[in-house]
């Protein structure tokens, strides 16, 4: 199996609540971003792959066709809030077995996108929101290990604080004070409506290439583990143990013995914090930090965690989040982040993208 990189020809757009731009339009304006700073010719380029759950058809040939491009292969993958990841699973795939060597991966969604909605799940009844799940996980960790609302407070405060030396993110220059979150509008108890994630639009892409390839860049990030774990789609298959995700505790033990690393050779990690618990608990279930410690781990600076914003500060445009993710790995690897944000000596990061309750997550393993 081929080594792939994802080079230094991320972009992400500025998240957004609403704008007039297409699904298509968007993809473009990040993918000619990368086009402009790669050193690949874009004839090169054989594979396009489009991350969203809009149900718009045939997106990758329209996108391809936009930015004057022929790939072996144009498609689009959903796999809800985990598509990102997906998609740049089946890049690394497509790369690893020798079918391409420059695939570009782009995520793009609408803030009204059909993937915000859980209708097709008949095991939650009529609690189908997914904040109803996250408040089962949130009472499940209080109730076992003592976790707080004030805990989930502090997973807030700090990814709010971090977003406002993010640009690109969706509430940058918009400050949350401790006591802002602790009394904000209490949503499905004990989750308030700063414990939540905001669903917005947004574009955001990478080029992963070959080994061969690689040589052209000035400063590779290699994929050194990649794992996908999934268990079904309704929430009665995980929710017998609501302690933990069951799909992040495999996938991570599968990308970190493939690296041959573990949990405390990571620098730097974003984590899938679409509600404040998440956080909490993707701590225990990568690894970072004991079953029932997560809310200890909080405040310590071991490792970086969510330095854009995570999904709380940046917001979430679902086929975009995993690619903004990774971008912010790799620019942080690169030490090309601005305004502040960019944290120093890191050489490996951690990449953690979920779905449905947990239902399904991905582990991406980087390194300089």
């Amino acid at each position: 199996m081929r080594k792939t990189t994802a080079i230094d020809s991320g972009n992400t757009l500025r998240f957004q609540k609403v704008s007039d731009q297409s699904l298509p339009e968007l993809a473009c304006k990040s993918i000619i971003n990368i086009l402009k700073e790669t050193k690949i010719d874009k004839k090169e380029i054989d594979g396009l792959i489009v991350s969203s759950c809009s149900t718009e058809q045939y997106l990758g040939s329209i996108i391809s066709e936009m930015i004057n491009i022929n790939p072996k292969i144009s498609t689009k993958i959903e796999n809800l809030c985990n598509s990102g990841t997906s998609a740049i699973f089946l890049a690394h795939s497509l790369i690893s077995s020798g079918i391409c060597n420059a695939v570009i991966v782009t995520g793009i969604e609408k803030q009204n996108s059909p993937g915000n909605k859980l209708l097709w799940d008949i095991t939650r009844g009529i609690y189908d929101l997914p904040i109803h799940w996250a408040s089962l996980f949130a009472k499940t960790h209080f109730r076992y290990y003592n976790t707080s609302e004030e805990d989930l407070a502090l997973v807030s405060e700090k990814n709010h604080k971090n977003a406002n030396e993010n640009p690109n993110a969706l509430f940058y220059n918009k400050k949350f004070s401790f006591l802002d979150i602790m009394n904000s509008k209490k949503i499905v108890d004990p989750l308030k409506i700063l414990d939540c994630c905001y669903p917005c639009e947004g574009a955001s892409s990478i080029l992963l290439v070959s080994e061969k390839f690689a040589k052209k860049s000035e400063n590779p990030i290699w994929i050194k583990g990649i794992s996908q774990n999934n268990q079904g789609a309704s929430f009665a298959n995980i929710s017998s143990d609501l302690r933990s995700v069951t799909t992040t505790k495999t996938a991570s033990k599968e990308a970190f013995n493939q690296a041959n690393l573990k949990p405390s050779d990571i620098d730097i990690a974003e984590l899938h914090d679409a509600f404040t618990i998440l956080e909490i608990m993707a701590y225990e279930d990568i690894g970072f930090v004991e079953k029932g410690k997560g809310s200890k781990f909080i405040e310590q600076d071991s490792i970086h965690i969510n330095t854009r914003g995570g999904l709380l500060g940046c917001g979430h445009p679902i086929g975009a989040t995993g690619i903004a993710q990774t971008n912010e790995i790799i620019l942080q690897l690169q030490e090309k982040t601005y305004n502040g944000r960019q944290r120093k000596n890191c050489s490996r990061g951690l990449v953690h993208n979920m779905a449905a309750a947990g239902t399904s997550s991905t582990i991406i393993i980087l390194e300089k």
